[in-house]
């Protein structure tokens, strides 16, 4: 008898929570969110819907296409997604009341870092001690950084070259020798370790992304950089939607052997930042002075400590090492996945490029190359396309609540609009699903544009690693075109997307030859 009324008591708990509360409370509509149009027919009382379309692969596109019917949809029970351009100012602007929403502090670890901090005060501290970091000035400083892992790049590829493609024709499958999209974020792993931590993991050299993992009992052992790094994204993305069950979505996904894999093979991740956090720090101790973010963090322009807190250090840590590799390396893979397609620009570029750069230039020195206006149209353009972060990242009305899009929005409610709908838009970028350089070259024009293209969100809260991103790519970019020419497997090949937080992006095999066969491959 006991165990029967166990499982009705346990039926009847979770039908009533499930179910009844999330049913009464949409009805109720405390908040009058019922007037906005759902997204699903579920989605005013269940985030689930919003947790299965992120599961589908690319929730930025698919969302950006089911605004066509409205600017403003219901995505869940306190979740509203915005399909109007104008909201970018209103949600992410200088002037916006909104802070970060729960999902920061959900994803983040004990001791919030600059990216998922919430409370303004506290982010504003945090930026302020770490823009030095950023400063332009110590970007020009860490230029050798960038140029000396280009030039790692660079010997790793010649080593990969094959002999030219024959005129209308289709690489032989034994010549795709290089996954770019492998390669190049070894490259930027390297880079942002090397800029952050004057670190060299001797990833470039091996063709692997295996390093050093660390417990914090002091115990090592090898994991996978890049594989950690996207499985964390990948699983997190998932479930994180549903801020109130998502601890619940997270324990019963461990019970089904694919999740479980997926789990274990991202548990590394913390571990791969805190050896790095570590052996820098012993650095640091031993009184090594070295030029990098971390130096700038640790002490002032005087060279005062800052006196952070071991945790926080290693949060920092984290974040930058995170962000500073994934999304430059999906700009750069979706980059030259639309060159090679778009031939016409990809020559138009290395007349650009040849016109500064000598044949003896191996690697395309920044002052050379920062300025030409068709490289950073295609860096641009390529950015708006397909936003490496193509996401609504989420934020959260002030608890008066405030107005975007003319809408009086209640306290504490969810708010998004995604990049790549703002990217999109057709009233700002004109035939936007198209791959289109030139857009950005007429300086009218580009003003008229930058306002609303923000690869690297907007306000506030915008990127402080813009200028990072930009050094690696524009250096990158230049010396690519200018030393080798690539090709696709077959123009019917795709290049594969997921998008978790930022996009996850397959594999991108090329064949690769030097442009001159006298001097090289």
């Amino acid at each position: 008898m006991l165990p029967t009324m166990v499982i009705f008591a346990t039926l009847l708990y979770l039908v009533t929570y499930w179910l009844v509360l999330p049913v009464l409370r949409y009805f109720r509509d405390p908040k009058g969110l019922r007037k906005f149009q759902n997204y699903s027919i579920f989605s005013g009382i269940t985030d689930v819907p919003y947790c299965y379309l992120s599961a589908s692969g690319f929730r930025s596109r698919d969302l950006t296409e089911a605004h066509k019917s409205s600017a403003i949809l219901r995505i869940g029970p306190n979740n509203l997604s915005f399909g109007d351009i104008r909201a970018v100012r209103d949600i992410y602007g200088h002037s916006t009341s909104c802070v970060k929403d729960l999902k920061y502090a959900i994803t983040g670890g004990p001791h919030p870092n600059l990216f998922d901090v919430v409370n303004k005060a506290d982010h504003s501290a945090k930026r302020k001690r770490l823009s030095a970091a950023f400063a332009i000035k110590n970007l020009v400083q860490w230029e050798f950084k960038v140029a000396s892992t280009t030039k790692r790049l660079l010997n790793a590829f010649d080593k990969l070259c094959t002999q030219p493609l024959p005129t209308n024709s289709f690489p032989d499958p034994s010549d795709l020798t290089v996954d770019f999209n492998h390669w190049i974020n070894l490259f930027t792993i390297e880079a942002i370790n090397n800029i952050a931590l004057s670190s060299t993991l001797g990833l470039l050299e091996k063709g692997d992304d295996l390093v050093t993992a660390q417990r914090l009992d002091g115990t090592t052992y090898e994991a996978h950089y890049r594989k950690a790094q996207n499985q964390n994204a990948f699983i997190l993305s998932h479930f994180v939607w549903d801020y109130g069950n998502f601890k619940l979505f997270s324990w019963i996904s461990k019970l089904f052997p694919k999740w479980w894999k997926v789990w274990k093979d991202a548990e590394p991740w913390k571990d791969v930042i805190y050896h790095q956090a570590v052996t820098r720090m012993n650095r640091y101790a031993n009184g090594e002075d070295l030029d990098d973010f971390f130096s700038t963090m640790m002490n002032d322009k005087a060279g005062e400590p800052h006196n952070l807190e071991w945790g926080e250090i290693v949060g920092e840590i984290g974040a930058i090492i995170d962000a500073g590799a994934d999304t430059t390396a999906i700009a750069l893979t979706q980059l030259i996945d639309l060159l090679i397609r778009h031939p016409e620009h990809l020559e138009t570029l290395r007349q650009e490029v040849d016109g500064v750069l000598t044949e003896d230039d191996i690697v395309a020195p920044y002052d050379t190359v920062k300025h030409l206006p068709f490289l950073r149209a295609c860096l641009d353009e390529a950015m708006r396309v397909i936003p490496p972060t193509s996401a609504g990242l989420p934020r959260r009305t002030p608890p008066e609540g405030g107005m975007i899009l003319g809408e009086w929005i209640p306290g504490h409610t969810s708010v998004s609009m995604t990049i790549y709908g703002a990217h999109h838009d057709p009233t700002v970028f004109p035939n936007p699903d198209e791959f289109q350089p030139h857009r950005w070259m007429d300086p009218e024009e580009r003003k008229r544009m930058e306002p609303y293209f923000i690869p690297f969100s907007t306000g506030a809260r915008g990127c402080i690693g813009r200028n990072i991103s930009y050094l690696e790519q524009t250096v990158m970019l230049a010396s690519l075109v200018h030393r080798y020419e690539f090709a696709l497997p077959s123009p019917e090949w795709k290049l594969t997307r997921h998008e978790a937080f930022n996009l996850l992006m397959g594999d991108m095999p090329i064949k690769l030859w030097r442009r001159k066969i006298s001097a090289g491959c």
